[in-house]
């Protein structure tokens, strides 16, 4: 009988209640997306929306990773379940009679917290892995694989569960059914979580978060920039592109554009997930050092380039929302999002691959920082620039934040190389 890997139960119930976490977490988001779209926000206002929700994300991952090291894993995991439930319940207190700009800035602030629990949850989910995952036969980038796909896969099956949960139970009565799943989930991981985290260590200082690692530092800023590429596209651009060209404003007409969009957003999210899982074996990484990997993340941002590229181009020949644009569109993202996808897992092994196992809580936090701030440069410019020029400007972005992406990951050394001061 072939043995149990060690630490392997401890891997399972994190996944386990990070999967519940991202399920709750996509749903949210295309919630928010749909139904303030319907109650007439603007693309800017719906961009506002999950500012402070990135803004969060960028605070809360520096100050997690000392907490961590500091109290241990296993509390940043509890904290960001709880606060979730608690955001969600929040939502429901919103008022339909409220002017727009009172309702832009209380959702913003129940996204913010939903933020900060995101990246709580996240933070310990992906540190966890470096601490347990078994260290021969490419372990690390296989186990780091599974973990961000799979969360990447229930996180799409999110966005098309909060669409079918609008069209058919409504906001409140959405909101509060995630609320109630998630805090049983949460009672049950608290009750039954197995021994494997580390407690934390006394003495941790908060200065510590910041790497001295130029690898981590170079790796942070291309994830910046890899992050903003999609998501200038992905949080309002595309939804609302597509919003345009699939409903008639009626309410039958919204349901089914709700339905549409939230199918493909799930697929999407969901297609990138299964393309995450398999970057080991697409990237055959057992047989290759590290060096040839780091090489690697750059020449597939080159790669994903291309995409947006050509999707600007088309969209700059159409002469408005036009079928065969659309269709471009739907596969030409879904190339992106092979690509991209298999981009992300080589940074999500990377990070993991450079650090430490004494500080890898304040690298993962201070990299997801990075992730943080390209989501949240991503998101002002979705709604910023498909207001200001529409779908051309919106790929154009999305394209030179890729060519960025490409040039800072050539900065990239092998570890062989470089001393970790």
């Amino acid at each position: 009988m072939t043995q149990r890997p060690k630490g392997l139960s401890a891997y399972i119930a994190v996944t386990a209640a990070y999967w519940a976490f991202m399920l709750t977490d996509g749903a949210l988001r295309m919630l928010v997306l749909l139904h303030f779209h319907t109650m007439g926000f603007s693309p800017v206002q719906l961009a506002y929306l999950f500012v402070l929700y990135e803004i969060a994300g960028i605070v809360t991952n520096l100050t997690a990773g000392w907490i961590a090291a500091r109290f241990g894993l296993t509390s940043t995991l509890y904290a960001g379940l709880g606060l979730q439930v608690l955001a969600l319940l929040a939502m429901t207190q919103i008022d339909p009679n409220w002017t727009i700009g009172a309702s832009v800035a209380f959702v913003m602030m129940v996204q913010g917290a939903s933020g900060v629990a995101k990246d709580l949850a996240k933070m310990s989910s992906k540190s966890s892995v470096k601490l347990l995952a078994p260290t021969e036969g490419g372990g690390l980038f296989r186990w780091v694989a599974i973990l961000t796909g799979s969360k990447n896969a229930v996180k799409g099956l999110g966005f098309l569960l909060g669409a079918a949960m609008l069209a058919t139970l409504g906001f409140m009565m959405a909101i509060l059914v995630m609320a109630a799943v998630l805090a049983i989930i949460l009672i049950a991981i608290i009750v039954f979580m197995p021994p494997g985290l580390p407690k934390g260590r006394k003495g941790t200082k908060f200065s510590e978060v910041f790497s001295k690692s130029a690898n981590v530092n170079w790796l942070s800023a291309a994830r910046v920039f890899l992050f903003g590429a999609r998501d200038v596209w992905f949080v309002v651009g595309i939804p609302i592109y597509f919003y345009a060209v699939l409903s008639d404003g009626t309410e039958e007409g919204n349901r089914a554009a709700f339905f549409m969009i939230g199918t493909f957003m799930a697929v999407w999210v969901i297609l990138y997930g299964a393309v995450q899982a398999s970057a080991p074996k697409i990237l055959r990484a057992s047989e290759r050092t590290e060096g040839d990997l780091i090489r690697a993340a750059r020449s597939w941002a080159a790669t994903l380039f291309c995409v947006p590229a050509a999707l600007t181009l088309a969209a700059l020949l159409s002469s408005g929302p036009q079928a065969w644009l659309t269709v471009a569109l739907v596969l030409g993202l879904l190339v992106f999002g092979v690509i991209f996808a298999v981009n992300s897992a080589l940074h999500s092994y990377l990070i993991l691959a450079f650090t430490k196992s004494e500080r890898v809580t304040m690298d993962v936090g201070f990299y997801y920082m990075a992730n943080a701030t390209g989501r949240l440069v991503g998101t002002v410019l979705s709604g910023f620039t498909y207001q200001v020029a529409g779908l051309p400007l919106v790929l154009g972005t999305a394209a030179l934040m890729v060519a960025l992406a490409a040039l800072t990951s050539g900065k990239l050394t092998d570890q062989t190389t470089e001393a970790y001061t």
